[in-house]
């Protein structure tokens, strides 16, 4: 079996079970100065873009196609690659198609979407100018594109919308939520979807905190919240996005009013990749390469779920006990650290909290 990945930066998170499946590997990288270039069987250094993936797919006879992008602006030539490789030469590529991308990637026609199929969303309107707000403070100002909390800010006054306005000549505009963030993976490959449990990561701050900064926990557990509500709308939402890959769903949950919001969706990647897994004992990533591979089945993802309890911690530069090879594998670890230097982050599992806690002490 010969697959191409697409992309060098996360192909060390499983380039291990690349390896224990026999798999040979052809990677494409734009940077020739990428990390993970001496990780694969082969590595071809293209143009921006897709059509240089495209004609490796295609010289090298590969079996299936993996883009391992967690950016935003490259997956709709993904979408349009997935098109054209499946219809005309019969080679799979895992990844969403042109319609879930761009649904998702554009967040005024996600909340258009979350209204069609009947998934609550917080009161939003379209700005144009400041004076339009009928929104109550506070609010969130967005633009439709941008992902990692980019061109976002939590307005609380007038003023803050002018602000906003003094950079931007349009803006989402959405209520408020106080409550807890969730995040959720759902898998999906040829029509088959699965929801993984539902990840924790803190409260909402009017300060607007980056979910990098803050300490997230698996499975969620959240006074009041049915984790099966969550787990059922973001495979209602992934259902009608009929697509194929990663999707991770943000909501809200409003303890006041006992409301679930969704927030957004992504069809890529994420960064709560790593506490699911924990969480769960299904790494996502891996499950990218079984569907290209033809090993992806709702009986095979139900037959290794595990249940721990876990963690995810911001740490700056982790100087804690070396993990055991392979070091991105949680089969080998009972933790693994991720992130460049300077921005690391621990995610830890254990079989109980107590133990947890112990680990946690042990690591930092």
């Amino acid at each position: 079996m010969k697959l191409l990945f697409i992309g060098s930066r996360l192909y060390d998170d499983l380039d291990w079970y690349v390896k224990s499946k026999g798999i040979e590997s052809i990677l494409t990288e734009s940077n020739e100065d990428a990390i993970n270039l001496d990780l694969p069987d082969q590595v071809f250094i293209v143009p921006r873009g897709m059509d240089g993936p495209k004609q490796v797919a295609l010289m090298q006879k590969v079996d299936a196609v993996v883009p391992l992008i967690g950016i935003d602006p490259p997956l709709i030539d993904v979408a349009h690659m997935k098109e054209e490789l499946e219809s005309e030469y019969g080679i799979p590529v895992v990844a969403a198609g042109v319609r879930a991308v761009e649904l998702t990637s554009d967040k005024i026609k996600t909340k258009e979407f979350y209204t069609e199929i009947g998934v609550v969303t917080p009161n939003y309107q379209i700005l144009d100018s400041p004076d339009d707000l009928s929104i109550e403070f506070p609010v969130v100002l967005k633009q439709g594109q941008g992902q990692g909390g980019k061109d976002i800010k939590v307005a609380r006054s007038i003023e803050d919308v002018e602000e906003y306005f003094s950079e931007f000549d349009q803006a989402l505009c959405e209520e408020f939520i106080e409550g807890a963030e969730i995040s959720i993976e759902v898998l999906g490959f040829n029509g088959e979807f699965v929801a993984l449990p539902p990840i924790y990561k803190g409260e909402t701050t009017l300060e607007g905190t980056h979910p990098l900064n803050k300490t997230k926990t698996g499975p969620c557990m959240v006074e009041g919240l049915d984790n099966n509500l969550v787990q059922h709308t973001a495979y209602n939402v992934a259902k009608n996005l009929a697509s194929d890959g990663i999707f991770e769903m943000d909501f809200m949950y409003s303890r006041k009013n006992d409301q679930l919001y969704a927030i957004e969706v992504n069809t890529r990647p994420n960064g709560t990749r790593y506490l699911t897994t924990a969480t769960c004992g299904v790494n996502s990533l891996c499950e990218l390469v079984n569907m290209a591979i033809g090993e992806f089945s709702l009986s095979n993802i139900s037959d290794k779920l595990q249940y721990y309890h876990s963690t995810e911690i911001p740490i700056g530069n982790y100087q804690g006990p070396a993990p055991n090879e392979p070091v991105k594998s949680f089969e080998a670890n009972d933790f693994v650290v991720h992130g460049p230097e300077g921005y690391q982050r621990v995610t830890a599992r254990a079989g109980s909290k107590h133990e947890l806690e112990k680990l946690v002490e042990k690591l930092i």
